[in-house]
């Protein structure tokens, strides 16, 4: 490595370190001050009561040698579908989500309806919110939990950067510190980010890469993620797996991604921005299917080995792993565009524009080998297919909004 190289270097990860640090310094800050598009958590002594309580044991009841998961941001994308296949094959689920206004958050309580039809109660709180944890700790035996509760989005780190340090970095340690604590300690599983990898231009992002180059702020925060269940797993025995998703789309999705507002803006007739680098190429994304996503999650949940602390006392070494969830074949936007245009039967507006420096990158692609090797991890739904199923859902659901409208 020569000279200006190992130098460029030094100072990239200086700068990544530097950001963990600030955000440990905020922690205290950001626990006590939510950032304003927070919902006001509804949970408190008004409702800590015996039918709350009976609630919440009943949503976690299980079958007999099945798991007991609370699963955090449960009427978000992931979160939603995760519950519910969790339900369906018999585990106990209990639900919390803080239903912020980051999006729409109608769509949020449409997921929570569909959850509770379906026996999961999800608890309107915040993973910030010490005493409500403890709470359920101490109603419930959790044997895991899927934490999926974060601030996403890759821009908006730029207008509200206090937000991603409140949940992605304040909310990791809050939830982990519950976790440790309880006795018995559930084994975590946890949303990471295929983001870690950053400006990385070796292809495909195997685990083993180096992930010290975050582009943007949501990036490090995930990445900051990533050290601190490295940190609760070695001093006291969480067992901790992270999953870096890749570009998750589907039914129910998040309507501030791009196949989403897309899909809006050609129906619409707005004229859509797709994003080029220099060199004229496309963006590309690794774009999976929420199924194969959900796969992939309960394969991470069910090879999750026990916590190995008592107490907030580590007695042993516990497992730690991170793997890639992605479908291994990355798509240029311009065909997602195409595709969208054939199944909704109208013509694009598009505005070709470069790519600006916001913190988006100009590809991603997975490296799934790890998760297929350890819990038989293997997409199944192309593109096509995918955005099919999207655009029944879509036109199904906004049909029904519109009709409630009028």
């Amino acid at each position: 490595m020569d000279k200006h190289r190992r130098w460029t270097y030094s100072i990239t990860k200086l700068v990544f370190w530097a950001t963990i640090f600030a955000g440990t310094l905020l922690f205290l800050c950001f626990r006590s001050s939510p950032p304003s598009h927070s919902a006001t958590m509804k949970w408190g002594s008004s409702n800590n009561t015996p039918q709350w309580e009976k609630r919440v044991r009943l949503s976690a009841r299980s079958r007999s040698g099945h798991l007991s998961v609370l699963v955090t941001g449960a009427a978000g994308f992931v979160g939603s579908h995760v519950s519910a296949a969790l339900k369906r094959r018999g585990d106990g689920v209990v639900g919390l989500d803080n239903f912020n206004s980051y999006y729409d958050p109608s769509l949020k309580r449409a997921r929570q309806k569909l959850l509770e039809q379906n026996g999961v109660f999800v608890i309107e709180g915040d993973i910030n919110d010490e005493k409500l944890l403890k709470k359920l700790f101490d109603i419930v035996e959790f044997t895991h939990v899927m934490h999926l509760a974060a601030q996403a989005g890759v821009r908006y780190a730029m207008k509200n950067p206090g937000s991603y340090i409140h949940s992605n970095i304040a909310g990791v340690v809050t939830l982990f510190e519950a976790c440790k604590s309880a006795n018995p300690q559930p084994s975590i599983v946890w949303a990471s980010s295929s983001s870690v990898y950053g400006l990385n231009s070796k292809v495909p992002f195997s685990e083993k890469d180096q992930t010290d180059q975050p582009a943007s702020l949501y990036a490090a925060t995930k990445k900051a993620g990533e050290e601190i269940a490295h940190t609760y797993n070695h001093i006291y025995g969480l067992s901790i797996t992270g999953l870096r998703f890749f570009t998750v789309y589907g039914p129910w999705g998040r309507p501030d991604m791009a196949y989403f507002f897309f899909t809006k803006n050609i129906l619409k007739g707005n004229p859509i921005s797709v994003f080029q680098g220099s060199n004229n190429k496309s963006v590309a994304r690794d774009f999976t299917y929420i199924d194969d996503i959900v796969k992939g999650c309960l394969g991470a949940l069910d090879t999750a080995e026990k916590s190995t602390g008592s107490g907030g006392k580590k007695k042993k070494n516990a497992q730690l792993r991170v793997f890639n969830l992605g479908n291994t074949s990355p798509v240029p936007v311009t065909k997602l565009v195409s595709i969208l245009e054939k199944l909704l039967k109208v013509k694009a507006k598009r505005n070709v524009l470069p790519l600006p420096r916001n913190g988006d990158v100009m590809f991603t692609h997975a490296n799934i080998s790890y998760a297929q090797k350890e819990f038989g991890y293997k997409p199944t739904t192309d593109l096509q297919m995918g955005l099919q199923k999207f655009v029944n859902w879509y036109l199904d659901y906004y049909s029904i909004i519109e009709k409630k409208n009028y």
